[in-house]
């Protein structure tokens, strides 16, 4: 159970923990977003330090699931609800909660459906729950720092699409290498390169912006490769 990849696993959710903390009773999105981030930092590192040391395991891989369930999916929740609190405009009653709740459990069901499916590998099916995270908690950070207002409605909105996006069948490109020539990773190369010089000219204004491009990006290379399933094609598989 202790083995590095499973304590480096431990160290995301204690990530999401305090930043759950830091939302609900300290109004901090700024530490929230690093905390975040962090957390992000460790979810990379216990898949290659699982890859570097051998040690896989199936509590690793339901662990790692538990884990991003918190850092990734009720945490982004706490952050719209706060954000939600911090905004004018209607609507008002019980029914903003359970919206802003949706992002988490529809990160529930985008995890549970990802440890089955066997077909992501070089690339996801539906929009990871980190990518989902970092969108939800940089626009906290944007808040909090006084450069972003938003109306209750447009978080609304925005948390409705982000839940769908999650649980979509739209396949969208893993930043995962089997190889690292050009060749094959034309996308992936691309992508960082892009994402890289607007961080650069933005900083972290504009990861919103870099994870609309990665949606928008996995749809048109979908609909160029006639990946884009129909409605008829899903069936009663929606949302997993």
């Amino acid at each position: 159970m202790f083995t590095l990849p499973n304590i480096i696993t431990l160290c995301n959710l204690l990530c999401g923990c305090t930043a759950l903390y830091f939302c609900l009773w300290r109004d901090d999105l700024t530490t929230v977003f690093w905390l975040v981030v962090a957390a992000a930092v460790f979810d990379f590192s216990d898949g290659l330090a699982a890859r570097l040391t051998g040690q896989y395991s199936e509590v690793g891989k339901q662990l790692d699931s538990l884990a991003d369930m918190v850092s990734f999916g009720v945490v982004p929740s706490a952050v719209l609800f706060r954000l939600y609190g911090m905004s004018d405009g209607w609507p008002e009653g019980i029914l903003p909660g359970i919206v802003t709740a949706s992002v988490a459990l529809f990160s529930a069901l985008r995890l549970a459906r990802f440890n089955i499916d066997e077909t992501q590998t070089g690339e996801f099916r539906g929009l990871p729950t980190p990518a989902c995270a970092l969108f939800f908690v940089s626009v906290g950070w944007l808040a909090d720092n006084g450069m972003l207002e938003s109306s209750r409605i447009a978080i609304l909105t925005a948390t409705v699409v982000f839940s769908y996006l999650m649980v979509c069948p739209l396949r969208m490109f893993a930043l995962k290498f089997s190889s690292y020539s050009w060749g094959g990773n034309e996308v992936r190369y691309s992508f960082i390169a892009l994402s890289a010089a607007a961080f650069a000219l933005w900083n972290i204004a504009s990861i919103p912006f870099i994870i609309i491009g990665y949606v928008l990006v996995s749809l048109v290379i979908s609909i160029a490769c006639g990946k884009v399933p129909s409605a008829a094609s899903t069936g009663n598989q929606m949302p997993i």
